[in-house]
């Protein structure tokens, strides 16, 4: 069984041991947050896609919003969860570790939940592995690297591109291997011999291969144990990062779908109306905005759905270091229920309306183009010299100044450089991916 004593550990991964504990007043894991939230990473969240791409209020929540709430609401999960594993374990305080300790990581985590994710939400992780997946400029890459590889560049996932981002030398954040645990949702690659489709953590994958050796560097860390050769346990508190999401989606989505005139604010009250229960007073809603009230609505809600989730935590926390439970805490809360009809109603009147679909279609087209623009250029320039032209010459300048372009060739494996191409594309915001394609395109003119 895992212990707590080592999954808390503050060491950093990329950085040799050092002393444990505060720094200008500040614990190893308000370090991490304060990294997190200062590089460009994160910053770049401000113009990604949470539900409304390329939103015009400025009510509507973006990637970095959202990434905030969430990482608020992980902070209330983890100490409360703390306090919880403070009075069971009490010999904890002899290392160090304090509530707001815990605290502190599940916020740290939450906080970088999206940080891998692509221009357009979903539809750009969708778009990206189509594009190697279905395109001809894509599918040229096949022949040249491993099966292991191609899954990764096949089945894009914002998770694994977060782990890659946060133990990138380049970014040098350098955090808390707890907080990077407590951050993989999936414990796994992306090509298993078998998954196991009755535990939550296999529904997805959490790192690419070529980040292989740096995740089992996490997992020895803090004594993660495995479920087969190719799978590992969930870190208990990646249970608390998942179901601030969760909380946040559920709520938020449903907010900005009554702000924005797609759900009725009549049926949004009746279906947080279970999860409020005897907090629900309709005397308090009079004589107030309905933003004022969708407001205090939200606040109530999460203010519950909080509770819940800490003490199914303490109810499973034994077998989460077992290894023996795997679902997703707020599938199993007493609000389970109305979590579940309010996702039902998001998905059709949210996520699947005219605004939304119209904006990820075009996500599709631009990811696509910029994909096929710049992949081409590169497998002309290193693998099919004939065919290397002036425009690909051209596209190929557009490039990061730091992007490797040397050391390719027929004989060489290309996937660290198609990494490198994805992580690229993968990074830019909505409205940058979006410029690009059209001066790449010929639609606008540097300037225009």
């Amino acid at each position: 069984m895992m212990k707590w004593e080592r999954l808390l550990a503050k060491g950093r991964f990329g950085e040799s041991a050092r002393t444990s504990g505060s720094e200008q007043g500040r614990s190893e894991f308000e370090i991490d947050y304060d990294r997190i939230i200062f590089s460009a990473p994160f910053r770049n969240l401000q113009d990604k896609t949470q539900v409304f791409p390329l939103p015009d209020q400025a009510f509507v929540h973006t990637r970095l919003t959202h990434s905030l709430e969430v990482s608020s609401v992980g902070r209330s999960l983890g100490k409360g969860a703390g306090e919880f594993l403070l009075a069971k374990f009490p010999h904890l305080e002899s290392f160090e570790i304090s509530a707001s300790a815990i605290g502190s990581i599940v916020a740290a985590a939450a906080l970088t939940h999206d940080i891998g994710n692509p221009p357009f939400g979903h539809a750009g992780e969708e778009a990206i592995s189509d594009f190697f997946r279905l395109h001809p400029d894509g599918k040229l890459w096949e022949r040249h690297v491993r099966v292991d590889q191609w899954a990764d560049l096949i089945n894009f996932e914002g998770n694994a591109q977060g782990f890659r981002m946060l133990v990138s030398k380049q970014f040098g954040l350098k955090l808390t291997y707890a907080t990077l645990a407590a951050f993989t949702k999936y414990p796994r690659p992306s090509l298993i011999a078998q998954r196991d489709i009755a535990r939550k953590s296999q529904k997805k994958f959490g790192f690419f291969i070529n980040q292989l050796v740096d995740f089992e560097q996490m997992t020895d860390t803090l004594g993660i144990e495995k479920i087969s050769g190719d799978t590992w346990v969930r870190h208990p508190l990646a249970f608390l990062v998942e179901a601030a999401d969760d909380i946040c989606y559920s709520i938020i989505d449903l907010e900005d779908g009554c702000t924005m005139g797609l759900v009725s604010f009549e049926e949004t009250l009746e279906l947080l109306k279970p999860i409020l229960g005897e907090r629900f007073d309709p005397e308090k809603l009079k004589d107030r905005t309905k933003t004022q009230n969708l407001g205090a609505l939200r606040a109530l809600a999460i203010g519950q759905l909080i509770r819940e989730t800490v003490e199914v935590f303490g109810q499973y926390e034994e077998n989460m270091r077992k290894g023996t439970f795997d679902k997703a805490l707020t599938d199993i809360i007493p609000s389970a229920k109305a979590l579940a009809e309010i996702s039902k109603v998001s998905i059709q009147k949210i996520y699947r309306s005219k605004l939304v679909l119209e904006k990820e279609a075009a996500g599709f087209q631009v990811l696509e183009g910029l994909l096929s623009v710049f992949s081409r250029a590169l497998y002309h320039h290193f693998y099919n010299q004939d065919a290397f032209s002036g425009q690909d010459k051209s596209i190929l300048r557009l490039l990061p100044e730091d992007f490797p372009m040397k050391g390719w060739g027929a004989e060489v494996n290309p996937y660290p450089l198609l990494r490198a191409l994805v992580d690229f594309i993968a990074g830019m915001t909505d409205k940058y991916a979006l410029n690009l394609y059209r001066k790449v395109k010929g639609i606008a003119l540097p300037g225009a």
